[in-house]
């Protein structure tokens, strides 16, 4: 069973930098969904449920190892910085019209 160590981006929501310090843990889905013969429901492995939290990516690398887990650490995503003004709304030669 392989676990797949990650820091979630944050949504499109926030704008902080305040929020999204946590690192998770996550099983990776080694099978397919089967759908049950007799019923039709959709079963498969619950471990991929499992949604561990860590403050730091080294604690969560430490719980792998001490629990054999074998992991991978998905990089986190840079953060790119958009530089925005505010008299830009108001420019000569904007291609949309400014509605308010």
């Amino acid at each position: 069973m392989t676990a797949r160590i990650y820091k979630p981006a944050r949504s499109a929501m926030q704008s902080g930098k305040g929020v999204g310090k946590e690192w998770f843990l996550e099983f990776v889905r080694e099978t397919r969904p089967s759908a049950d013969p007799l019923m039709g429901w959709t079963s498969g492995d619950t471990s991929t449920q499992v949604q561990l939290r860590f403050e730091t990516c080294a604690e969560a690398e430490d719980y792998a190892k001490r629990n054999g887990i074998a992991y991978m650490v998905q990089a986190e995503a840079p953060v790119r910085m958009q530089k925005k003004s505010y008299s830009d709304n108001f420019k000569f030669g904007r291609t949309t019209n400014w509605t308010h």
